[in-house]
């Protein structure tokens, strides 16, 4: 028996017919062809807003769990350092 070419939203053809599914949505996409520096100033500024995020939250707690956001955000910190570190390297492909 030949198969026949699978429809848009179908996945399969069995002895019964087509198979439906439901597609999955892609909601946030990393476009593969955004370069190293794009991606790591993107991930530098998304750092430095979770780090306010945190910063903010911290502000509105006492004790052991404000103690615990702002460890948090220091090693939220700490990435957005170890990211501005990569952008301040000359690119040896340019």
């Amino acid at each position: 028996m030949n198969r026949p070419q699978t429809p848009p939203g179908w996945v399969s053809f069995t002895s019964v017919g087509w198979v439906s599914f439901q597609p999955v949505l892609t909601i946030f996409f990393v476009d593969p062809d955004a370069d190293d520096e794009t991606l790591l100033a993107n991930t530098c500024e998304s750092l430095a807003s979770a780090s306010v995020m945190l910063s903010n939250v911290a502000g509105l707690l006492e004790g052991t769990h404000r103690n615990t956001i702002l460890g948090i955000q220091q090693v939220v910190m700490l990435g957005e350092l170890a990211v501005n570190r990569m952008l301040d390297r000359p690119n040896p492909q340019s």
